[in-house]
């Protein structure tokens, strides 16, 4: 999450007047994240998430990313729901932007992962894949390979002001994953995204997941690699085995993996890492004025990076 667009109280006044959610009591950006302006709203009648739509998001995408979310809270998962209008519509526009209201969910997100947590991301990310599985929409993960490429286009004459070598170390990881990404594993709809910043917990129990800008049609054991790069690193970006053998663990206990997707954990983890540097990498690259936002440094990924490209066997990342 983040603030590009600013909102001016006139602006909110009339906006929320097409709702029936009362009158503002209290409104602040939310500085976190990089994708979207978002803004905690507070009215008579309760708290809510203003989102406004940048950068990179598609117009035409944002009705699947609300019918994922309004599909995972009709099965009792702890997704947002989209806010309708009096008309009842979702999507609207704000300050010249697509925005959406969405409830707000109880919880902080950690900074810091613990084993439990990895073990309960584990089985919460396996229960919204099985309830997913009917979820007929399906939409093309415009980050993977393809988009990898065009966006190293973009960054390539700037890789090496970040580290001398990204330049070389980006091209021929794009070179090998071309060639060895697994393309016949089970496929379903993926959250894509699910840093510890878009989870809340309350205790240990997850009571929040947010952020489904990212969702999209792909791989399913895509979606727990990206989770094992987000979750089981430590402050200093040094894996800790046991924060993905609970995650692993307990992922298997709700949807169980296959044999072929366990052997190719290690390929799709490389896959995710290169990813999150590479949109990072563009971020950093490309800051914009004015926004309140943290661009997020792309030097952790290159430490992930180097170090899934050690693993030979998943049992490496276990033991």
């Amino acid at each position: 999450m983040a603030v590009y667009t600013q909102v001016d109280d006139i602006t909110l006044s009339n906006f929320l007047a097409t709702y029936n959610v009362g009158t503002t009591t209290s409104f602040k950006g939310i500085a976190e994240g990089v994708e979207n302006s978002n803004y905690l709203l507070e009215t008579t009648e309760g708290q809510f998430i203003l989102t406004l739509y940048e950068k990179r998001a598609n117009p035409e995408d944002l009705p699947y990313f609300l019918d994922m979310m309004e599909h995972l809270a009709s099965k009792g998962l702890p997704a947002p729901l989209p806010i309708h209008d009096k008309a009842g519509a979702a999507l609207q526009k704000l300050a010249g932007k697509p925005a959406c209201m969405i409830s707000f969910l109880k919880g902080v997100s950690v900074d810091h992962t613990s084993p439990d947590h990895c073990a309960e991301l584990g089985l919460t990310l396996a229960k919204m894949h099985v309830a997913l599985a009917d979820y007929a929409v399906q939409r093309e993960n415009d980050l993977s390979i393809d988009g990898w490429k065009e966006l190293f286009e973009k960054v390539r004459a700037g890789a090496d002001s970040v580290e001398t070598g990204l330049e070389k170390l980006i091209e021929s990881e794009l070179a090998y994953l071309s060639e060895q990404w697994p393309t016949n594993l089970p496929k379903g709809t993926i959250h894509a995204d699910l840093f510890p910043d878009n989870i809340l917990f309350t205790g240990l129990k997850i009571t929040g997941v947010i952020d489904f800008y990212f969702g999209c049609t792909d791989t399913l054991a895509y979606d727990l690699a990206i989770c094992i790069n987000a979750w089981c690193f430590d402050e200093k970006h040094d894996f800790v085995a046991e924060k993905a053998k609970r995650m692993i663990e307990m992922y298997d206990v709700e949807r169980s993996l296959s044999p072929a997707e366990i052997e190719a954990l290690p390929t799709l983890c490389r896959g995710a890492a290169l990813r999150f540097l590479l949109t990072r990498l563009y971020d950093w690259l490309n800051p914009v004025e004015g926004a309140i936002v943290r661009p997020k440094r792309p030097d952790d990924y290159i430490k992930r990076l180097k170090f899934h490209q050690q693993i030979t066997d998943t049992a490496h990342y276990v033991v």
